[in-house]
């Protein structure tokens, strides 16, 4: 029997996990992610902003980066705002009585 690596497939998908299921560690996530558009935002607009503006591929590229960045950065935080009102869901049913 192979001994896995320490990058496998397993490895990852319990660290995806650990991270999606607790709400402290999923909220720094979503902080870390949500400083990725905002840097390439500011980057795009002071910093190589005549690079971009040399070619309409660049411009496409640059700013459709963008765009994706900040999707998924939307769909992890629709992704939180649902996890929350699931474990609050599950906290009042638990606190309910019985009677």
């Amino acid at each position: 029997m192979p001994s896995r690596k320490s990058g496998s497939w397993s490895d990852s998908t319990g660290l995806a996990q650990a991270i999606l299921h607790d709400r402290t560690e999923r909220r720094k996530w979503l902080a870390r992610m949500t400083l990725v558009p905002l840097a390439m935002l500011a980057i795009g607009l002071w910093v190589i902003d005549r690079w971009i503006w040399a070619s309409p591929w660049h411009v496409l590229l640059w700013w459709g980066g963008c765009t994706v960045a900040t999707c998924v950065v939307m769909v992890f935080a629709l992704y939180d705002a649902l996890a929350v009102i699931r474990e609050e869901r599950a906290k009042e049913r638990q606190n309910v009585d019985p009677r």
